[in-house]
């Protein structure tokens, strides 16, 4: 692809979008467009249209979404459902009747059914039921999937679903009440630290298993996919290996060297009990992950230390 061509980042400011725009940067990109939140409000179908009207991208990469774990996914459905809707129908739909020809949709692993098989294949879409907690954001993801591959369907465009397993990574969000559970695990094994390594208190049973991919890998498969036209419209991006709750707890206290108890509280939800990806398909494509959890953790760490200023700490 052209070095020069137009690039549109959405939701260049948050952990996956400002990892995509540093890859491009590395890659020699020179014509990339990012507007932060207050710039333009992405729900707003106005302001979306006057925005390509104005700018022109020739490429569209949606790394834009309100999102949040199981709390905040639980606490707040109708936001997590309609904010998302709107963000992604209007960033399709303009890139559609603007001529934009590359678009890249970024979701989650959550758009597959709680009790699919594993790990799970692209192909288990819409099999059976979602999972209970995060249905509301899943269900506005699947709408963006369907969407594009609508467009590739019957315009005959270039627009493919990516959908990452669990991230984390550098300019991870780490409010221990927004968070995803890696990026707070590090946050309280921190504070327990700082606190004279008093004990950590963690949600459910620790039995449940996950996949982890670090932020820069993801990056890494959306350069992939924008200089390849890929043959399928959804494709997993993943490590394919996965560990309990429990493993991540205790590698991530080692990391952080925490040397407190970790206390679980099984009277809270577990959530899915495993959601392997199953990434075959992206490997057969040609590309494949290629950093290690431990490796991602310490970098994640390394990153959250120098920006510790941003968290206040939490008195244990």
């Amino acid at each position: 692809m052209n070095k020069n061509i137009k690039i549109y980042i959405a939701g260049h400011k948050g952990m996956v979008g400002s990892a995509i725009w540093r890859k491009l940067e590395a890659e020699g990109y020179t014509n990339l467009i990012g507007k932060a939140s207050k710039e333009l409000d992405l729900r707003d179908q106005q302001a979306v249209k006057r925005f390509f009207a104005e700018e022109k991208p020739e490429v569209v990469i949606d790394a834009a979404a309100r999102v949040g774990g199981i709390l905040a996914n639980n606490d707040y459905p109708y936001q997590f459902l309609m904010e998302n809707l709107q963000i992604q129908n209007n960033l399709i739909d303009e890139a559609h009747k603007t001529g934009v020809e590359k678009f890249i949709f970024l979701g989650s692993s959550c758009i597959y059914p709680k009790l699919a098989p594993q790990p799970l294949k692209e192909e288990y879409l819409l099999t059976d039921s979602l999972e209970a907690t995060n249905q509301w954001y899943a269900i506005a993801k699947i709408a963006g999937v369907k969407a594009c591959e609508a467009l590739r369907k019957q315009f005959g465009k270039d627009y493919i679903s990516l959908m990452p397993t669990n991230l984390y990574g550098t300019h991870d969000n780490f409010d221990l009440k927004t968070s995803h559970v890696l990026p707070a695990m590090i946050r309280k094994f921190h504070d327990a630290k700082e606190n004279a390594h008093v004990p950590v208190e963690l949600w459910g049973s620790g039995t449940p298993m996950r996949e982890f991919l670090f932020v820069d890998d993801l990056a890494d498969a959306v350069y992939f996919g924008l200089n390849n036209k890929l043959a399928d419209n959804l494709y997993n991006i993943g490590t394919g290996t996965d560990l309990t709750i429990k493993e991540l707890a205790e590698l991530i206290q080692k990391t952080v060297g925490h040397k407190g108890e970790i206390i679980w509280d099984s009277s809270k939800p577990d959530g899915t009990p495993r959601k392997l990806m199953n990434v075959d398909k992206m490997k057969n494509a040609g590309w494949q992950a290629s950093t290690t959890l431990e490796e991602g953790i310490k970098k994640t760490y390394q990153w959250f230390l120098q920006n510790n200023g941003k968290y206040k700490q939490v008195k244990l």
